[in-house]
């Protein structure tokens, strides 16, 4: 079973990320992993990502969203967590914006595996002490070692 600690980075943990707009976001999230899958382009990550956006928001309430997708050529589950400067709107399902966001990218052929690991993601996060933890990481390797620590079970 696939982890999430195993497909995230200290790389792909961003702190203050400026936020501005829903879109803005979604940009920084596609370029932030284009950069370790060199045979995607961003912009088609960020396409990706937009229109499962208009399938339903993955605002997810508590601050939180979900951004994800699958993504023809991309061979494993690739992760990334931001912590926005200041809240954006994510038309949440709760209308409460968003200044965390959980991405999961997939292989266009996704598995239970895949559903497994956004199940993971949303549990996580669906703890108050842990969104409490990520808010306070004071820095990129804080907000991964969370998402590890919180994983193993500490």
């Amino acid at each position: 079973m696939i982890r999430l600690e195993q497909i995230l980075t200290p790389g792909r943990s961003l702190v203050n990320v400026p936020g501005g707009s829903k879109k803005r976001v979604l940009e920084q999230i596609a370029k932030l992993v284009a950069r370790d899958l060199p045979d995607l382009d961003n912009q088609d990550i960020f396409e990706s990502l937009v229109s499962r956006e208009k399938l339903g928001s993955t605002g997810f309430g508590n601050g939180i969203a979900i951004p994800h997708c699958r993504l023809t050529g991309c061979t494993a589950p690739i992760s990334a967590v931001l912590r926005l400067d200041a809240p954006i709107d994510f038309d949440a399902i709760d209308g409460a914006p968003v200044d965390l966001l959980l991405v999961l990218l997939v292989p266009e052929a996704a598995t239970d595996e895949h559903l497994e690991l956004l199940r993971q993601i949303a549990s996580m996060l669906d703890r108050s002490d842990v969104r409490e933890r990520l808010r306070q990481a004071p820095d990129s390797t804080s907000l991964y070692q969370v998402v590890v620590d919180v994983q193993s079970g500490h």
